[in-house]
């Protein structure tokens, strides 16, 4: 049991309590700081198991405000048929994105991933790689782009052709893909498919 009496408030200008967010590791509020005054918007990537969102954002006095986003289960609307979290799914959810925030007149963002540990050919800069290629200006040194083979699902179309040599085994991994008639190998035309049609649909609009 714990004896109150020998408890003390800590006080003092010594002693800072970090803000909640920075806490539970969601915020680095440094990090946000920089990214704020660079004046641009923050192309935003958030990562998840089954899914990936990607939003441009601009800071307000109110907080962050969304000019444009995306999210990888609207890649349905053009026909893809590959899981929504994986790197090529990323990349093309990160070209929508910027697809969208040049039709509002938003050229220019700058990166940023949050306080997850980044590592190249990550989901976060394949996102980052869809947005640039959509037009938008965001800095990132070229080390840190996935190679193309990546983007476009090369490593699953191998590790699939790999496992066809186990039927058993290949049904289990890839049930999701061959449910909507798509066998892994194909993943790479597939994925040159969807990223025509989400550039041509906004050249119509343009």
């Amino acid at each position: 049991m714990i004896d109150g009496s020998r408890l003390k408030m800590v006080k003092g200008s010594q002693y800072n309590l970090s803000y909640r967010r920075r806490r539970d590791a969601r915020t680095d509020y440094g990090k946000r700081k920089r990214l704020v005054l660079s004046g641009l918007p923050r192309l935003v990537v958030r990562p998840a198991n089954k899914h990936v969102t990607v939003q441009v954002v601009e800071a307000k006095a109110t907080g962050d405000l969304v000019l444009a986003s995306a999210h990888s289960s609207e890649l349905k609307k053009y026909a893809w048929k590959g899981a929504g979290g994986n790197v090529p799914a990323a990349y093309l959810t990160g070209r929508l994105a910027g697809y969208r925030a040049k039709s509002k007149g938003i050229e220019k963002a700058i990166l940023d991933v949050g306080t997850r540990p980044v590592s190249t050919g990550s989901r976060l800069y394949a996102a980052m790689s869809g947005a640039v290629d959509s037009g938008m200006e965001i800095p990132h040194g070229d080390d840190t782009i996935p190679a193309k083979e990546r983007l476009r699902g090369e490593h699953i179309a191998a590790y699939g052709k790999l496992l066809s040599e186990k039927p058993d085994l290949y049904q289990k991994r890839f049930a999701t893909y061959l449910k909507h008639k798509l066998k892994p190998e194909e993943i790479p035309a597939h994925f040159d498919e969807v990223t025509e049609k989400i550039a041509h649909s906004f050249e119509k609009k343009a």
